[in-house]
């Protein structure tokens, strides 16, 4: 399906810019408001699970995982136990933030751009306490001019677009210059490679953590799926889908006059055509089950976020059904 944006886009929300600090500032509060409590961070694992560590045993109860039997201390007891895991401390997480043209779109309160950052800023919120780490790989069109002070950007890569890395770093003084390194990225014409995006998170290799993906996913699923897939092999990894209500269905405008941000190509659409419509919908629903598809295979959890709807609740939503799917209800 050919990405399109219309002409003349919504006003935007200023995440870059002069008020760029006063926007991350506001979204830290929002975030702040709405997670703290909610998630800490201090594991190696995005959300709430058993760990790895030894811990101590206790006595087996219908339910739990039969791996974790404790043999020793039942043959010992004649009673069943299972050996208690305890969560690895200092997470390290990895944003891979895409930055393509087609995320400077949007019909609803945001731009496709602007949930990026948004979502990016939660995502820090969660996992920047206790001496945990957060770095990005971070991926536009065209070359970017040469960056200045702490946050510096890595030498280009090879092929379309322009990859940079941003070390990963404790505290939240840290944090916050990662967070205004991502929002200050000017997205430059072109698509960035997804696939190479990704896969800058397996080079080097790194112990176990967890991996966020920030993506609309409009590149094809063959050129990420892989690596997605070899990145699932060690860590924790979490797909954010950001989408636009215009990227599934058309509204009956008349003609439409629409634009390719990545290459400038313009067309003309005729939106009164029912026809049209259906096979724009039906293309559309087809291109997003398969990357949902993509992303079930490989692993990852998948959480989609709208540009017309309340991202931080969706988070929220997500967050408490990922909570609930890994302890059954329970409280470990």
């Amino acid at each position: 399906m050919a990405r399109a944006a219309a002409v003349t886009p919504p006003t935007r929300l200023p995440a870059t810019g002069d008020r760029s600090g006063a926007v991350l500032a506001r979204l830290q509060l929002m975030v702040t408001r709405k997670l703290d409590g909610l998630l800490q961070g201090d594991y190696a694992g995005l959300l709430p699970g058993p760990g790895s560590e030894a811990g101590e045993s206790r006595e087996y109860r219908p339910g739990d995982d039969v791996r974790r039997m404790d043999w020793p201390v039942t043959a010992r007891t004649t009673t069943p136990h299972v050996r208690r895991t305890v969560a690895d401390r200092e997470l390290e997480t990895w944003l891979a933030v895409d930055l393509s043209a087609s995320l400077d779109f949007g019909t609803g309160q945001w731009l496709k751009r602007d949930v990026v950052v948004a979502a990016a800023a939660a995502l820090v919120h969660l996992t920047v306490r206790g001496g945990n780490r957060i770095g990005a790989v971070v991926g536009t069109g065209a070359a970017l001019p040469a960056q200045t002070g702490r946050w510096r950007s890595g030498p280009p890569a090879t092929g379309a677009g322009t990859l940079r890395r941003l070390p990963a770093r404790a505290g939240r003084k840290e944090a916050q210059g990662l967070l205004r390194a991502i929002a200050g990225t000017e997205i430059r014409p072109g698509r960035s490679d997804l696939g190479a995006l990704i896969d800058m998170l397996n080079r080097p290799p790194r112990r176990r953590g967890v991996a966020v993906v920030i993506s609309d996913f409009l590149a094809p699923p063959q050129q990420w799926g892989r690596p997605l897939r070899k990145l699932r092999v060690r860590h924790d990894v979490l797909a954010i889908e950001v989408v636009d209500p215009r990227e599934l269905e058309l509204p009956d405008v008349g003609v439409l006059p629409v634009v390719d941000p990545e290459t400038g190509e313009l067309h003309e659409v005729q939106t009164a055509d029912p026809s049209l419509r259906r096979r724009y919908a039906d293309a559309a629903a087809a291109q997003r089950g398969a990357v949902a598809t993509e992303l079930r295979v490989a692993g990852a959890a998948h959480l989609r976020l709208r540009t017309d709807r309340d991202w931080l609740l969706d988070m929220v939503r997500f967050v408490a059904a990922q909570r609930h799917a890994r302890t059954r209800g329970t409280t470990r």
